[in-house]
């Protein structure tokens, strides 16, 4: 391509060769030239080109000037007797798949400028391609969408080599329209798959990479949400999974657990963990399904671990994971005497809260657990004893503090045991007294209490004996129909 000298003069020139090819399909040769300037070194001149491929490309899928269907080898047509209008859209489509390639590889270039125009032209054509499909329908009102376009890009995100936070953060006005958050969960599942089945040690910045697209997926609440779609339709049709949520739960679930499978960089578990309770779990088909990673990430130990506890109570109190796993690794992990007292403090003052609320059965594991917790460390024995504190006018624990170290458990009392003591139940109320007393070395078991259900209480309620009979009548009866001389009589009699 003849150029003109200055950025001016190949802008020019590129235009003069844009509009020959869309004039004429006697120049499409000239498309060459346009992609070679996506070759170039210049940053202003590839960014000129990027414009240039995105109105000729753009133009031709409006058209429908490009070859629609399986594509054919691009030799095997041109040397055969089809029509050259048939040949001319092979040929053009090859064009624009090795113009779509490039723009990808463009998402690595070292300018973000460069990286911003590329994304927002491969985007551009995710939506042209929607609306004219470049492959033929299966049935009639199946659903076609340019998943392998979308897949490329979200590929070109996650690179393994340098952090992409910047581009990602422009990705995510794309992420609110419903159509293409579908397609780029599922594109995301199948990136981290082949990523991490194909390198022994995956970089970091492709797991930094990842969670930053991954927390950048966020979940309308309700099926009448789902109505923002990035590829126009005339009408949607029930037939297709992109118009209903529990598809879309189907793909957030499989793309979270897709990627929390992995071994994951330590500083990974605590940016996951922390957004673990608003984010993913109430988004999840089945929540219950994420304890083998919060028990992964309880085994890392340190602040890990009680963010993964954390998680723990969260699929216990609201989604009805079983109770004993979780206070069975509470009761190893807050074993260890090294721990500080305000954490621990915190931690039985918010299990006391929620005892206020709780069934029987599960009261007759949280006392034990809370005194074992005492026993273990003294420092937080000033719960129940402080001898030279002043009287509280008002509890000064905030429930509400995700801090525990700003929660202020440590100036406050366990005064709901003591409110657990007038419970109805009698075992609670004994349970509950226990505090009152000079607590043990030893602590008690609660191995027996883990699998406790309200229906074993109540069998155990009916096995037991009632207590023996108790006069009701303290006054002796007088004889034996009651009259004072036949007492006598017998009195005189046995004498």
């Amino acid at each position: 391509m003849q150029r003109d000298p200055g950025p001016r003069g190949a802008r020019r020139a590129l235009g003069r060769l844009l509009e020959a090819v869309l004039a004429s399909r006697g120049e499409a040769n000239a498309v060459f030239d346009i992609l070679a300037v996506l070759q170039s070194e210049d940053q202003e001149e590839i960014q000129d080109a990027v414009r240039a491929c995105s109105r000729l490309f753009g133009a031709l899928l409006e058209r429908g000037e490009l070859f629609v269907g399986q594509l054919p080898p691009e030799e095997a047509v041109m040397a055969g007797s089809q029509g050259a209008t048939r040949k001319y859209r092979v040929w053009m489509r090859h064009r624009y798949q090795s113009c779509c390639n490039r723009l990808a590889e463009l998402l690595a270039h070292p300018s973000f400028q460069v990286k911003e125009l590329a994304l927002g032209t491969l985007m551009k054509f995710v939506r042209l391609e929607g609306a004219h499909p470049l492959e033929k329908p299966k049935w009639e009102g199946s659903y076609l969408f340019p998943r392998q376009l979308l897949k490329a890009v979200v590929e070109g995100l996650l690179s393994l080599e340098e952090d992409r936070s910047l581009l990602l953060s422009q990705f995510r006005e794309y992420l609110e329209h419903d159509d293409v958050r579908y397609h780029v969960m599922q594109a995301v599942t199948d990136t981290v798959a082949r990523v991490a089945s194909g390198h022994p040690e995956v970089p970091l910045a492709f797991w930094n990479n990842a969670f930053t697209l991954l927390s950048a997926v966020s979940l309308p609440l309700q099926e009448s949400d789902l109505a923002n779609f990035y590829v126009k339709r005339s009408e949607l049709s029930d037939k297709w999974k992109v118009t209903h949520l529990k598809e879309h739960r189907r793909a957030f679930q499989a793309m979270w657990l897709g990627f929390l499978k992995h071994k994951l960089p330590l500083s990974l578990y605590k940016k996951v963990l922390v957004i673990v309770h608003d984010a993913i779990l109430p988004h999840l088909a089945q929540p219950s399904l994420l304890i083998d990673f919060l028990t992964r990430a309880y085994d890392v130990g340190g602040a890990i671990s009680l963010l993964a506890l954390n998680g723990l109570f969260i699929l216990i109190h609201k989604h009805n994971l079983y109770r004993a796993r979780f206070f069975h690794l509470a009761d190893l992990f807050l074993s260890s005497s090294h721990l500080p007292a305000y954490l621990v403090a915190a931690f039985a003052k918010r299990l006391a809260r929620l005892a206020l609320t709780a069934p029987p059965e599960a009261l007759l594991l949280v006392l034990p657990f809370v005194c074992n917790l005492l026993r273990r460390h003294p420092a937080c024995r000033v719960l129940v004893h402080r001898p030279r504190g002043p009287e509280l006018d008002a509890d000064p624990y905030d429930p509400d503090e995700e801090d525990p170290a700003k929660s202020r458990a440590l100036e406050s009392s366990l005064w709901e045991l003591q409110a657990l003591q007038r419970h109805y139940h009698p075992e609670v109320s004994k349970a509950a007294g226990v505090i009152n007393q000079v607590l043990s070395v030893p602590e008690a078991s609660i191995a027996p209490l883990l699998e406790l259900t309200a229906f074993e209480m109540f069998e155990r309620d009916l096995k037991k004996k009632g207590p023996e009979a108790v006069p009701l009548e303290f006054i002796p009866a007088q004889g034996l129909l009651g009259r004072p001389d036949d007492l006598c009589a017998q009195h005189f009699s046995l004498g």
